[in-house]
């Protein structure tokens, strides 16, 4: 298994958490305050970020690092995913050919088209030092002859994001070279999953990650997730994309992925959701259970409780706060409770992957 990345920003180790900073900030963090964290890269979205504040606007301003003042490694999502997201939740559209996709982000919204081509470009404007391929995500529920097409899409666009991708990487020294990762689709079948990472790694990629729905309803992941890393060349980067739950990890990460993203920590903080980890973490890893606890910080109970949200753990917010504390700030709407809450619940998943590392050496 790799054990790190080499990028222009410096050595991604693995495994890794990257927290969703998708228009160029973690909400309620700044930068300091994620370095501070102990986070090792985040991931932006590229597709957000060309509608808002323009890809042009960032470049101008020396790149995504520059901008959002991030001296350690980022990746760029393709946007593919999130505009048939956007699509679905604002009345908007989308049309996908082998050329292309054009979407529509809300109902009245101009036509924008996104292809490969296009989607390369963007994120070497950005200045990422990983990068994804655009694909075609399905939910699991949709037909097989969707599916297929997906493949179909997903593999035509991977070959022509790899050729572009080629092109660009070889007009910078070699040290400054990002690295592009493909997605596997596919859905929840075994002969499609195997196809199109099959075809995927014969084209060649620097990684490769698990594309589409990665848990059933009750929130069990599926199959499909272990089929797709037992697909790809043991030694691969794999990135587990948008699998965020502290027990997923742990399990997806014994099925060979090492890089991992979700909103999940972050939209739980604000929410009065945080974690407390397993005092024992190193047991909760071996036997796979679950490494941590839930502590619903607004919940009345915390109103004079004088310990942090987690004996074991050296956020900042834990060092300085109590739980009653950060109850109060909730009640009374202060903005703070969200940043104090999302220093510890991401200090949480760094103290995760340290464990997994320690555990992997």
């Amino acid at each position: 298994m790799v054990r790190a990345l080499a990028t222009a920003h410096g050595d991604l180790h693995l495994p890794a958490f990257l927290p969703d900073a998708t228009r160029g900030v973690v909400r309620c963090l700044d930068s300091a305050d994620l370095e501070a964290i102990g986070i090792a890269a985040c991931v932006v979205n590229t597709l957000h970020l060309r509608h808002e504040p323009g890809i042009s606007v960032v470049e101008r301003a020396g790149g995504v690092h520059r901008f959002m003042r991030w001296n350690r490694p980022l990746a760029s999502d393709s946007g593919g995913f999130q505009a048939f997201s956007l699509a679905r939740s604002r009345g908007g559209s989308v049309h996908v050919t082998n050329k292309e996709l054009a979407y529509r982000r809300f109902k009245g919204d101009e036509r924008h088209t996104l292809s490969p081509e296009q989607c390369i470009k963007l994120q070497f404007d950005l200045g990422a030092d990983l990068m994804f391929c655009l694909d075609e995500c399905t939910h699991p529920d949709q037909p097989e002859d969707a599916q297929r097409a997906s493949v179909d899409h997903t593999i035509e666009w991977a070959k022509r994001c790899r050729a572009e991708f080629l092109t660009r990487a070889q007009r910078l020294d070699p040290a400054q070279r990002p690295k592009l990762f493909a997605v596997v689709q596919g859905g929840t079948s075994v002969e499609l999953r195997k196809r199109c990472a099959g075809e995927l790694v014969a084209i060649g990629f620097e990684g490769y990650a698990y594309g589409g729905w990665p848990v059933d309803d009750e929130g069990r992941l599926l199959d499909a997730v272990g089929l797709t890393s037992e697909s790809l060349p043991p030694d691969a980067p794999k990135h587990a994309l948008g699998i965020g739950k502290l027990e997923s990890i742990v399990r997806t990460h014994a099925l060979g992925y090492d890089l991992f993203d979700c909103v999940l920590p972050t939209r739980d903080a604000r929410m009065g959701r945080l974690y407390a980890l397993d005092p024992d973490l190193d047991a909760a890893i071996r036997t796979a259970s679950k490494p941590s606890s839930y502590v619903y910080v607004k919940d009345d109970k915390h109103f004079d409780a004088d310990g942090p949200i987690d004996a074991g753990c050296d956020c900042s917010t834990c060092a300085r706060y109590s739980r009653g504390y950060l109850r109060h700030l909730f009640a009374i709407g202060e903005t703070v409770a969200g940043r104090l809450a999302t220093i510890h619940n991401l200090r949480a998943y760094v103290r995760l992957m340290h464990a997994l590392r320690a555990k992997s050496s």
